[in-house]
């Protein structure tokens, strides 16, 4: 999917969120505890309840595949579901891969074309011949760790070097790769006050921001800091969305929890003149 349709679906929804599909069965409703199609079933009822609200869905990898092949194939047919039904939704594979030449482009290869991804997630730890192998597929997007909302991000990417910060510098190199303009870049939104230095840096990529919500980020602030001519955000929620209730009406709970807070964004593109 081109960023062009992604900013068009934005603003048709009046909506940047991203419903995370981080599907923990210690967390869903009883009933689909001892189901052997859980993983599909819950990640359905959540799509099909916030689809109207949401314009990104990330499954977080990990959760899939702790079930082995099974849970593969579970992920399959909940991308295979969204591809079908909700074409116009942009898709990302929560899975932070990264390796050197042939690896990231079998990793690439599964996520892209196997399993139909529109984007994954990456770490730039190993430079530019582990991020360059996914950026040569036309019309998919790489997400860079950037700058993360967890607490041990302050280990490395806050570093100085050169006298700015590590993940500046992590910004400024990868502009210069091949295929730069097919990168995207994760800022978490308890970071949101270094939000306006990346806009410096990347003022036109999409950022992908997680940690509004259970992890206690500003919507208000991310969009402040954040956005662009273009809109240029997806904002993430994963627990405050999916597991608002672990009730029968987990599915309702979900689609209010997700309407709320496509009414904030709302406001807030009209606030800045985008809609």
């Amino acid at each position: 999917m081109k960023t062009t349709q992604l900013t068009a679906e934005i603003l048709r929804k009046k909506s940047f969120l991203c419903v995370g599909l981080d599907v923990d069965m210690d967390k869903v409703p009883s009933a689909f505890r001892n189901s052997p199609t859980a993983l599909v079933d819950f990640s359905k009822a959540i799509i099909d309840a916030t689809v109207d609200y949401a314009v990104a869905y990330k499954p977080n990898i990990a959760f899939f595949e702790t079930y082995g092949v099974e849970g593969v194939a579970a992920l399959k047919e909940v991308i295979d579901y969204l591809n079908a039904k909700h074409p116009e939704v942009f898709t990302i594979a929560d899975a932070k891969r990264g390796d050197i030449g042939n690896t990231s482009t079998r990793y690439a290869k599964a996520y892209f074309e196997t399993l139909g991804f529109d984007s994954i997630t990456v770490a730039p730890y190993m430079g530019k011949d582990s991020v360059e192998p996914f950026l040569a597929f036309e019309d998919k997007h790489t997400i860079l760790l950037a700058l993360t909302s967890n607490p041990g991000s302050n280990d490395f990417q806050r570093l100085e070097t050169n006298g700015k910060p590590l993940f500046q510098s992590v910004l400024e190199t990868a502009k210069t790769w091949e295929g730069s303009d097919q990168l995207m870049y994760v800022v978490g939104a308890t970071r949101a006050d270094a939000l306006t230095d990346i806009r410096k840096i990347v003022p036109d990529a999409f950022l992908l921001v997680p940690g509004v919500g259970a992890q206690g980020g500003s919507l208000a602030e991310v969009a402040t800091y954040g956005l662009n001519k273009e809109v240029g955000l997806l904002v993430n929620s994963s627990r405050g969305i999916i597991y608002a209730s672990q009730e029968e009406d987990f599915a309702n709970a979900a689609r209010r929890a997700a309407k709320a807070m496509q009414e904030e964004m709302a406001l807030l593109l009209a606030q800045n003149n985008l809609i």
